[in-house]
């Protein structure tokens, strides 16, 4: 056995990324399309998120923007890209689907949480008779959801998986 040979036996040595001139070529593909090449992940899908916490943080200064809160439905990934006019969504649902699965995990899973809480506060504000209960209600839904799209973002960019355990968990 050669030392070559050896070396591609041991466990300890991980193998390098591919280096083809394909891989380099889609990972540019992927970059021209605000898609991280990393994570298989873009940051657009973020905005869904964002135009509900924009439509909440108006609920205590202006309540009848809690009607325009409460038209904000829940998309998933790739709905929110079929229903966007973002120039590569079949890429990025493609990116999305071949992701890492532990990466793709964590994401859904705070992408999860966020509809969750969004869903829930769209049903209590529907309920609520007050305009102060539902200003209440968007602050708090703001401060709960802002963090968790500030994860996702680091998921997005390959930066937060420790971050995501430690949040989730609790």
């Amino acid at each position: 056995m050669t030392s070559t040979a050896a070396t591609e036996l041991r466990s300890d040595f991980p193998m390098p990324p591919p280096t083809s001139h394909i891989d380099e070529a889609r990972a540019e593909q992927l970059r021209a399309a605000n898609i991280n090449p990393r994570t298989g992940l873009a940051t657009d899908y973020l905005n869904h998120f964002n135009e509900a916490i924009m439509l909440l943080e108006m609920v205590p200064d202006m309540p009848e923007c809690a009607e325009d809160f409460l038209t904000w439905t829940p998309l998933s990934y790739a709905e929110h890209f079929w229903a966007s006019n973002f120039k590569a969504r079949d890429l990025a649902i493609e990116a999305y689907e071949g992701a890492d699965p532990k990466v793709r995990a964590d994401f859904d899973k705070l992408t999860a949480t966020m509809t969750s809480i969004l869903t829930a506060v769209g049903k209590a504000m529907r309920e609520a008779q007050q305009d102060k209960t539902r200003a209440t209600l968007a602050e708090q839904a703001t401060a709960w959801v802002k963090p968790l799209v500030a994860l996702a973002g680091g998921v997005i960019n390959g930066n937060a998986e420790a971050d995501v355990e430690a949040v989730m968990s609790n």
